[in-house]
């Protein structure tokens, strides 16, 4: 549904994205991840069609986006980051506008109309003036602009940025309801964003590609994965006793709050073993839990040798 192979752009010396080939299949929820300054909006830029490519190639749904252009934009939604718009118009005005734009017939195009906006929960909004929307409200038009058409294909470029707690789930809420019938990809430097809507995770740094996995892979490359944490009240909890555990390789406690957490070694399950020491021991444990693995860790070191070496 979405291809580039070898996607390249340069400004000059800079090359921003950098020989970059990624793939999202039917129906899959896809994020494009990375620090700030990685190539993403670059990258979704030329997938879009509005930023020619200096080499290699993009496809929306099997469309050439520099030999076919309007083949491949009729079949993506687009909502670039910020979700820009013409604030001097009424949602009313600008939704209209847009399906005039992409040649919807009245009769459909007022069906897709007032489908899309109840879908959205846009009506009380309708009269208003896009400027003075709320950063929730402007989302969610700027969503209703890119599915207006209803294309088999969405990139949503940050499209949580800046919202308040309530805003981002209620947006992301509505991206999880639109993925069961659309192939979609999210850029995000948001790693909460890849639990709450990726299936599918691929990590550029410097503009390249650095990393093509699950979210459970990657997590699986923590050195927190398997591990047990927890936080115990009592006489105390002995580390000694935990290292002489035949399955444990290491014992890390926080320095701000006491919680303990305890490394495997490889191929070893050690929450029974853990959780039947410390009940002999008598402690009241207030929290425990088996690790799945830290996103956030796995993301830095992906990203960051990346950054040390274009420091050099």
């Amino acid at each position: 549904m979405i291809e580039t192979d070898k996607l390249t752009k340069r400004y000059g010396h800079l090359t921003a994205v950098d020989a970059l080939s990624i793939y999202a299949e039917p129906g899959q929820v896809l994020g494009l991840l990375g620090p700030n300054g990685a190539g993403k909006t670059t990258a979704m830029r030329m997938i879009a069609g509005f930023l020619t490519p200096s080499s290699g190639t993009a496809r929306v749904c099997g469309y050439d986006v520099i030999k076919a252009p309007l083949k491949a934009r009729r079949a993506l939604g687009y909502l670039p980051e910020g979700a820009p718009s013409y604030g001097e118009m009424t949602v009313r005005e600008f939704l209209v506008f847009v399906m005039r734009m992409r040649g919807l017939r009245s009769d459909v195009g007022r069906r897709r109309f007032d489908e899309i906006v109840s879908y959205l929960q846009l009506e009380e909004a309708l009269g208003v003036s896009v400027d003075t929307l709320s950063k929730g409200l402007r989302r969610r038009v700027g969503l209703a602009q890119a599915i207006l058409h209803d294309p088999p294909v969405l990139m949503l470029d940050e499209p949580t940025d800046g919202l308040d707690p309530n805003q981002k789930h209620a947006v992301r809420r509505l991206i999880d309801a639109m993925a069961r019938e659309r192939t979609i990809l999210i850029s995000t430097h948001l790693l909460e964003e890849v639990h709450a809507l990726c299936n599918r995770v691929v990590i550029i740094a410097g503009g390249q590609l650095r990393a093509d996995a699950t979210p459970a892979e990657l997590e699986a490359r923590s050195r927190y994965h398997g591990a047990v944490s927890f936080s115990a009240q009592g006489s105390g909890v002995s580390q000694e006793m935990l290292g002489r555990l035949p399955q444990v390789a290491g014992i890390e406690v926080d320095p701000l709050d006491g919680r303990i957490t305890v490394f495997p070694k490889p191929g070893e399950r050690i929450l029974e073993p853990v959780e039947a020491l410390l009940r002999q021991q008598g402690l009241e444990i207030s929290e425990i839990q088996l690790e799945r693995g830290r996103l956030d860790e796995v993301f830095r070191q992906i990203t960051l040798g990346t950054e040390r070496e274009a420091r050099r």
